[in-house]
């Protein structure tokens, strides 16, 4: 390990099924560093015996991650270089790490991203959903009153929705996915790169047909990508009201900026559209 590496956490992304998704680099670093932080040694340790390394390692899980924080930064402050990984993919996404970098960046630490294999990044970009803007959710509530209530929220965002999901829930998160959001377009990707990897399209209802024609097609980890809702057309009803707030307001002599806030907090929108509103109003008196 050279000078320049002493006292630095790496954030290292790992395979997610196919052992040659692991770059040249994410190697070197596992080999170099004195201690691995793994979110379940055992499961890493067959990772570790596939490039011939023996490092030591240190469980670091959601369960006892805030308090293997003073003992990794004491590591740090001796001048060992640690790397953190998680079962597979990136770290900190949808996964433990989240309290230790947080809490280590605080205290002045050096924290070294070593890109790589990631889920989510994997299935949007075979897809075929728009990539442009997406919103992340992790995993579904696991109760069906919550996981719906969470989908009722997010049924009017009109960028893609990205989940994931574990086999055990995919059909009950697919029927919920339906009666909250419709006959939307619905891309499922099953084990990315292992074996078996499989991209289904359609809607909610027309996935599940296919899990009951086979039911292989409900077994593996889920990435879960839904089409974002369509634009929303501005209520006539709604801007001509807002167009008499505004203008009764400028009225009485209430400023532009003041009015277009009176205006989004009464009914709703940004303040931005509402100055723009107010000011066309005052220009055309």
């Amino acid at each position: 390990m050279s000078d320049s590496n002493i006292g630095i956490l790496y954030v290292v992304a790992t395979p997610i099924g196919n052992l040659e998704d692991l770059s040249p680099r994410a190697a070197r670093v596992l080999g170099e560093v004195g201690l691995i932080a793994a979110e379940d040694t055992r499961h890493s340790a067959r990772l570790l015996r596939h490039l011939g390394l023996s490092v030591p390692m240190l469980s670091l899980h959601e369960h006892n991650e805030a308090t293997r924080v003073a003992q990794l930064d004491d590591r740090l402050a001796a001048g060992d270089a640690i790397a953190l990984i998680s079962d597979a993919g990136t770290p900190l996404i949808s996964d433990p790490g989240f309290v230790l970098v947080r809490e280590l960046r605080a205290r002045g630490r050096r924290i070294v991203p070593v890109p790589g294999p990631c889920a989510l990044v994997a299935a949007l970009s075979a897809a075929g959903l728009p990539t442009d803007r997406f919103t992340f959710q992790g995993f579904l509530p696991a109760k069906g009153a919550g996981r719906r209530a969470r989908l009722e929220a997010l049924a009017g965002r009109e960028e893609t929705l990205v989940f994931y999901e574990s086999p055990h829930r995919i059909r009950d998160t697919l029927a919920d996915l339906g009666t909250c959001l419709g006959d939307r377009r619905l891309v499922l990707a099953r084990e990315l790169t292992k074996a078996f990897e499989t991209f289904l399209d359609g809607s909610a209802a027309e996935l599940l047909a296919r899990m009951d024609e086979d039911p292989d097609q409900a077994r593996g980890e889920f990435v879960v990508m839904v089409a974002g809702a369509p634009p929303r057309q501005e209520d006539e009803a709604a801007v001509v009201e807002g167009e008499a707030l505004l203008g009764a307001l400028l009225g009485e002599g209430v400023g532009v900026k003041q009015a277009a806030a009176v205006a989004s907090r009464v009914l709703g929108g940004g303040k931005k559209t509402w100055y723009a509103r107010a000011q066309a109003l005052k220009d055309g008196d």
